[in-house]
């Protein structure tokens, strides 16, 4: 229960979304804040989680997950979400990204040992609610046990593409990264939410994330793809099945590609900077595991910086 956690509940509720606006959605909907650790420190609606100012630079640390949701030939399916999103509008991106939300019952709030076990049920509550919302997905099609969570990724992105510069609005999050495979799905995307879908193989995500092909990515989905998802994707029975990509001690730590620094509030290299005590350096770098190195992510491609210094796939042939 939330109320193990010290926030105090008011008239919990079922999720509601039918006739709202993204800016209703903005004031409505609660994020559950969140400390470096992941732990639960309060809630707060979108609007004020979402905001870059110079008091926040960053906005408000809150927790978030992405869905990867693949089909029996193993296809991936994509989004590209509707240009009415305030945050991120037309990027192309995972399945579903969203947040698990205070204040509702069933709950969508994890503790620590749920999140230890690996079974977090709120966070896949979440994941359901939302991919009925966005893709209208019945949840009879994606139970929530055959959800898995792999691990946690914490990043940061302020919205420049989109307003400028000195944009007002951003992401800071701690993301849970959860795949699912099924047989069949009913697709029924919200326009309001969802611009285009589409189901594509491991290297037709390679071919769309070219710099050639002029698409938009989102920031978190473009972490995880040049970090970790080849790996996880070429294992995809055992990822879904055995524990081999499980991972719920680390929380994985990376700053924005340069494109998306700046905002309201200046916000520049943190995470990934040299000396840092958060950053998780990955790619071409060395992250002490219990005194060994990680093997290298066999993906087939490289990670290179294109004209504008910002990490993009190339294909191996």
């Amino acid at each position: 229960s939330s109320l193990s956690f010290g926030l105090k509940m008011s008239a919990p509720t079922v999720w509601e979304g039918a006739g709202m606006s993204q800016l209703d959605f903005m004031h409505k909907d609660e994020c559950v804040l969140l400390d470096m650790d992941d732990q639960i420190v309060g809630h707060d609606n979108k609007y004020e989680s979402h905001i870059f100012c110079p008091e926040r630079p960053r906005g408000k640390l809150h927790r978030a997950f992405s869905v990867f949701l693949f089909n029996e030939q193993g296809q991936l399916l994509l989004q590209q979400r509707a240009k009415e999103k305030i945050t991120f509008p037309s990027v192309w991106t995972n399945t579903c990204c969203s947040h698990p939300l205070f204040g509702y019952q069933p709950s969508e709030v994890d503790g620590p040992e749920e999140v230890k076990r690996g079974d977090v049920p709120g966070v896949k509550r979440a994941a359901v609610r939302k991919l009925e919302h966005e893709l209208g997905i019945s949840p009879s099609q994606i139970p929530i046990e055959d959800f898995k969570f792999l691990t946690r990724l914490h990043y940061w992105a302020a919205d420049v593409v989109t307003h400028g510069p000195a944009s007002p609005w951003g992401e800071h999050e701690i993301d849970y990264i959860l795949f699912i495979q099924v047989n069949n799905v009913d697709l029924k995307p919200n326009p309001e939410e969802v611009m285009d879908t589409k189901w594509v193989s491991y290297v037709e995500l390679l071919e769309m994330m070219m710099p050639a092909s002029n698409l938009l990515w989102s920031p978190w989905f473009r972490i995880i793809a040049t970090k970790f998802l080849g790996t996880w994707w070429k294992d995809l029975p055992k990822t879904l099945s055995t524990d081999l990509h499980f991972d719920p001690d680390h929380i994985h730590r990376f700053d924005c590609s340069d494109e998306h620094m700046g905002g309201a509030g200046g916000a520049g290299p943190w995470l990934d900077m040299k000396g840092s005590e958060f950053g998780d350096l990955w790619l071409g770098q060395v992250r002490v595991n219990n005194g060994k190195a990680p093997a290298t992510p066999s993906m087939k491609h490289l990670l290179q910086k294109d004209e504008h210094n910002v990490w993009r796939l190339e294909a191996i042939e």
